[in-house]
């Protein structure tokens, strides 16, 4: 035996996304005075005038984040732009570029790729956005499309997760859990679908979740409002894993805690349906706090600002920021409080083990 063999190792499923990143790059420093904003926000900002450079990344991976089964190319193609987009927009920038990298396989032919890249087209013509690169290299199994997207900030109204100061309103775009509730319902219409091919699924009450769960949007119409009325919040951060998960980051690197109240968080009709459609053991604030893949924000501001924040449309006042050692906690209409937690390592996509 070996000294290695004595060595303790840490499975990654004990560790949520954010978490993982964290312990990997808690090594690197920043070394180059351009680099604005680093690693611990949802893109990077570099730069040394007024107007600062912009730069988020995302990946999907098949049968990770996406199951072919179910996905329409152009659905993808929209989605992997809109993923990265969005880290961009969390830093409350605009994009104006993205780059695309993919790997894969011979089982797809031209004409797929050319509806993959169909749905690229589209939401580049639909936020104008640029095309400015694009790379492709074989795969052994499927297809992984990585997203570069390139945005331009002024420097007095960038934002990252770090900032939030005591007493500032924490502020939530949009509604939570629906893009999950979506992919319930895809996959449950899948397995019915393979115990029986002659099945044809029923989507007609569902078209909101689906399309949440299929085609996000960056929030990029909430970056402007707060441009037009003069607000720039203390810290932003993507909501991608769940609006708990966005919580927690936003409080650990900005070093405060955050009281969250239950009826405040918004959730749609129609999250709410698919949840009484799958049982009683399934809350639609489960879905809001653990379920991921909203592409909303979560945003302090300061007390000063509420005025003009209330009359935002699709923004919710969900909270406050406390002091660090009270951590991020849900309050209930109970008035209890319940300690945020993360999910550990998951697939975007529900295991079948």
């Amino acid at each position: 035996m070996t000294g290695q063999d004595n060595i303790k190792t840490t499975s990654i499923g004990t560790l949520g996304k954010n978490a993982l990143i964290q312990r990997l790059t808690q090594d690197f420093e920043t070394r180059d005075k351009s680099t604005v904003k680093g690693l611990d926000n949802d893109a990077s900002a570099t730069g040394s005038g007024q107007k600062i450079s912009i730069v988020g990344t995302a990946m999907m991976v098949e049968g990770i984040h996406f199951d072919m089964t179910y996905t329409p190319l152009q659905h993808l193609g929209y989605k992997a732009v809109a993923l990265a987009m969005a880290k961009v927009v969390a830093m409350n920038a605009l994009p104006r570029q993205i780059m695309v990298n993919m790997a894969v396989s011979s089982r797809y032919s031209v004409e797929a790729l050319e509806e993959l890249f169909a749905g690229i087209h589209r939401i580049c013509q639909r936020y104008d956005s640029d095309l400015a690169g694009c790379d492709i290299c074989s795969s052994m199994s499927g297809l992984t499309i990585s997203v570069t997207a390139i945005g331009e900030a002024d420097k007095d109204r960038l934002t990252g997760c770090g900032g939030a100061q005591m007493h500032d309103l924490l502020c939530a775009s949009g509604d939570f859990g629906s893009a999950y509730a979506g992919l319930l319902i895809l996959e449950r219409e899948k397995a019915t679908f393979k115990a029986n091919p002659d099945f044809k699924p029923d989507f007609a009450s569902h078209e909101y979740v689906l399309e949440r769960f299929l085609k996000p949007e960056p929030r990029t119409d909430i970056v402007k409002w707060l441009a037009e009325n003069d607000i720039v919040p203390t810290a932003m951060t993507n909501v991608a894993d769940g609006l708990a998960d966005a919580a927690m980051r936003l409080c650990s690197i900005s070093h405060c805690g955050c009281e969250i109240y239950e009826e405040r968080i918004p959730i749609d009709y129609g999250t709410s349906h698919v949840c009484s459609d799958f049982g009683t053991n399934m809350l639609p604030v489960s879905l809001a706090l653990n379920g991921g893949m909203d592409n909303e924000l979560l945003f302090s501001i300061k007390q000063s600002d509420y005025e003009k924040i209330k009359e935002c449309p699709n923004v919710a006042i969900v909270g406050h920021i406390t002091e660090q050692n009270r951590g991020a906690i849900m309050v209930t209409p109970q008035n209890t409080a319940i300690e945020l937690t993360s999910q550990g390592w998951n697939s975007s996509i529900p295991s079948e083990e």
